[in-house]
């Protein structure tokens, strides 16, 4: 096991299923959809979920330009996690149950990137790596590009932190009747559905409706 890039970003409780391995890191970020990012504002702390993407070391979020939590996260440190629930792990006793999961902790310092050409890069990236439909949509035009914030973070100082298999239990209650094991948690795509109001004339992209059946983790 690699070490941790900085003090903050080093995990304390449950060290031994820590993951600094930046590509390890990296793989968890791809197979998410969801990064929840919490700021420090005048009212006080705040977390949203955001969608994200990134590009070798960096994190990319966006938001319309009034968006309070960008806006206050603009030129400060910002937190942002991604996390998997992969299985609920049913001990033996409730104070022994637990989660199999995959998370990823990102602290850093929020950068506004200006420049219009990496600007869309970024949206795209962003974009992309929810679903890849950048190209089959509408071209964003000036007023999209200008209404839209983009902030950039640095994955220098990212952790993650991983739990897999069975319950751990003490060893008196192993050999009571009580159940114990695993319940496998799984996300998938459903077929895609045509909008209501849908009166255009191209088919549906390859790229959607290959996504049937899918975990985040195989789009």
């Amino acid at each position: 096991m690699s070490e941790a890039p900085s003090p903050r970003t080093m995990v304390r409780r449950g060290a031994n299923r820590a993951e600094y391995d930046i590509e390890a890191i990296k793989t968890i970020l791809d197979a998410g959809l969801i990064a929840h990012v919490g700021v420090q504002t005048p009212e006080g702390p705040l977390v949203l979920p955001m969608a994200y993407g990134r590009d070798d070391d960096t994190l990319y979020l966006h938001g319309a330009l009034a968006n309070h939590l960008l806006g206050s996260g603009e030129g400060h440190d910002i937190c942002a996690t991604v996390t998997h629930v992969d299985g609920l792990v049913m001990a033996r006793t409730p104070f022994h149950n637990s989660m199999n999961y995959r998370s990823v902790v990102v602290r850093g310092l929020a950068v506004t990137i200006e420049d219009r050409d990496e600007k869309l890069r970024a949206l795209k990236l962003i974009t992309d790596h929810v679903v890849k439909n950048w190209d089959a949509t509408r071209p964003v035009s000036e007023l999209d590009i200008k209404k839209t914030l983009v902030l950039q973070v640095s994955l220098a100082e990212a952790s993650a932190k991983v739990r897999e298999g069975d319950p751990i239990d003490e060893e008196a209650d192993m050999a009571g009747p009580w159940w114990a094991g695993v319940i496998p948690i799984e996300t998938r795509f459903g077929a895609p559905r045509v909008a209501a109001d849908f009166t255009g004339s191209d088919a549906m992209p390859p790229h959607y409706s290959d996504l049937a059946g899918k975990s985040p983790d195989e789009r």
